[in-house]
Order: C-alpha cells, then sequence, then structure tokens
C-alpha cells in the first residue's frame, strides 16, 4: 500500500492533479467542498491519474481538511 499527501484546491477553474516537488501531489477539483463532493472528486483524479481504479484509493485523513492523506491499494 503506497501513501501519499494531497494538497487540495476546491472550487478550481478545472480538474487536474501534479506532483510537487517535496513529493506530495497537487489536486485542483471544481467540485465544492460541501457533502463529500470534494473528497469523492480526490479520489477519483488520484485514481485515474495513478491509473488504478477507483475503489483502490482510499481517503485515510484529512476529510474535512485541505491536507489529506490517501492510501492506494497495490493493484496487480
Amino acid at each position: 500500500m503506497r501513501r501519499f499527501t494531497i494538497h487540495v484546491h476546491p472550487r478550481a477553474r478545472s480538474d487536474r492533479v501534479e506532483a510537487a516537488d517535496d513529493g506530495r501531489l497537487e489536486v485542483w477539483t471544481r467540485a465544492v467542498p460541501s457533502d463529500g463532493r470534494a473528497n469523492e472528486a480526490v479520489t477519483r483524479l488520484v485514481a485515474d491519474w495513478l491509473r488504478v481504479p477507483p475503489s483502490a484509493v482510499r481517503l485515510a485523513t484529512g476529510f474535512r481538511s485541505r491536507t489529506k492523506v490517501v492510501e492506494v491499494a497495490d493493484t496487480a
């Protein structure tokens, strides 16, 4: 299992993921941070970026924060 620290930018103009120089991921999402919409969008975007199924990505910490940690299950 791999873990990634993520900084989220909700209500962005577009959806995108970029790797930062310090090893974390920067995620921009158009989703609003209410009712878990941004969290769902972040897990989907990270899954697409890593080319794994969305079910392999789980939000571990930061449910109500812009700084989050996601865990990605190994897919073989």
